[in-house]
């Protein structure tokens, strides 16, 4: 046994939203840690992940993934160093990805977290496009959605931690086109930086109008993070056998009301369209083969990481908040 005698702090869910949450619904509390049991590991989290999929959680509602319950941490993606170990597997000084996240340190199984390299790419790139978010969009893109070199493709929430990454590995792949929609003039512009052809901002105007003028030609795979109009508007953008991969909706994450749109479902009749929710998880078996792709990316500049930080634990659910409101360009991280 390997006693830690140290106090650290953590988030918990102190109410459920009802719509858009607030910092009203979280809460900072600082707790003992426990001793390390044989097999267990102390981790000094460095930076934590905060992700749409999350608001999904702070909902009492049966899912593919159990809700947060109230009055106890939330969790997901953290990355950091091992400052204690009662085990034989993984040694104090290693870096670490795991799923405890939300506080400043965890206490975990060894069997729970993964050694990663911090040679190959920065520690905060296993929460981005070396991590969950880059499988994400690896998996949907070329699995979820079938994408072949020729496909014109389309991004909703393009500037956000999964769409860029879409973006980049479809031109990587040998898109003829890719358009991104995004939430402002500047990350439209940074889209075309990253080598999208051709972006908008869906405040312009009718989404389904921007996406005709960006795609004259129509698109083959829409990959959809934002729902809604977005969805809509792709549906009578999509050529004949169009592929479409459902990742999120975020536009509809706070809603009380369900969504009207899209109001176009017949087209999938005639089109002889393909539509296609998909999880992260799916893909678990191809981790290895996504990583080399990537690192092979990231190495030649085919991908450019884009992060948007907030320092300390404690700015963690304003950073969240933000995060549903589009406030980050690329991943969202809070330095802890």
């Amino acid at each position: 046994m390997l006693s830690v005698p140290l106090r650290t702090r953590e988030i918990h869910l102190e109410s459920r939203p009802d719509g858009w949450p607030t910092p009203d619904n979280f809460k900072l509390a600082e707790v003992d840690l426990p001793v390390l049991d044989d097999g267990q590991v102390l981790v000094a989290n460095r930076y934590m992940s905060v992700d749409p999929y999350m608001r999904g959680r702070m909902n009492d509602v049966k899912s593919y993934v159990a809700p947060f319950q109230i009055d106890t941490p939330l969790d997901g993606g953290a990355v950091g160093e091992v400052i204690a170990s009662a085990s034989n597997d993984v040694a104090v000084g290693a870096t670490v990805l795991h799923g405890l996240g939300w506080r400043e340190h965890a206490v975990l199984d060894a069997g729970k977290v993964t050694v990663v390299d911090t040679s190959l790419a920065p520690e905060s790139a296993y929460l981005g496009a070396l991590g969950m978010t880059g499988l994400t969009a690896w998996g949907g893109l070329l699995h979820a959605a079938r994408f072949k070199p020729g496909d014109a493709v389309f991004v909703s929430g393009a500037a956000g931690a999964v769409g860029a990454v879409v973006g980049q590995i479809a031109k990587a792949s040998g898109a003829s086109r890719v358009i991104g929609s995004a939430g402002s003039p500047e990350k439209v512009a940074r889209l075309k930086e990253l080598g999208f052809d051709a972006a908008f901002d869906y405040h312009d105007g009718p989404v389904s109008a921007s996406l005709k003028k960006a795609a004259p030609d129509g698109i083959d795979v829409y990959f959809d993070n934002v729902g809604g109009e977005h969805l809509e508007a792709a549906l009578s953008s999509l050529n004949l056998y169009g592929r479409v991969a459902m990742c999120g909706a975020i536009s509809q994450y706070n809603s009380t009301e369900p969504s009207p749109a899209p109001r176009n479902l017949a087209l999938l009749i005639g089109k002889r369209l393909n539509v296609r929710g998909f999880l992260v998880g799916e893909y678990a078996d191809k981790s290895a083969e996504f990583a080399e792709q990537m690192a092979g990316w990231l190495a030649d500049g085919s991908v450019t990481r884009d992060e948007t930080v907030r320092e300390g634990l404690d700015q963690a659910a304003q950073a969240f908040i933000d995060l549903l409101g589009g406030a980050n360009t690329g991943k969202m991280l809070v330095k802890l």
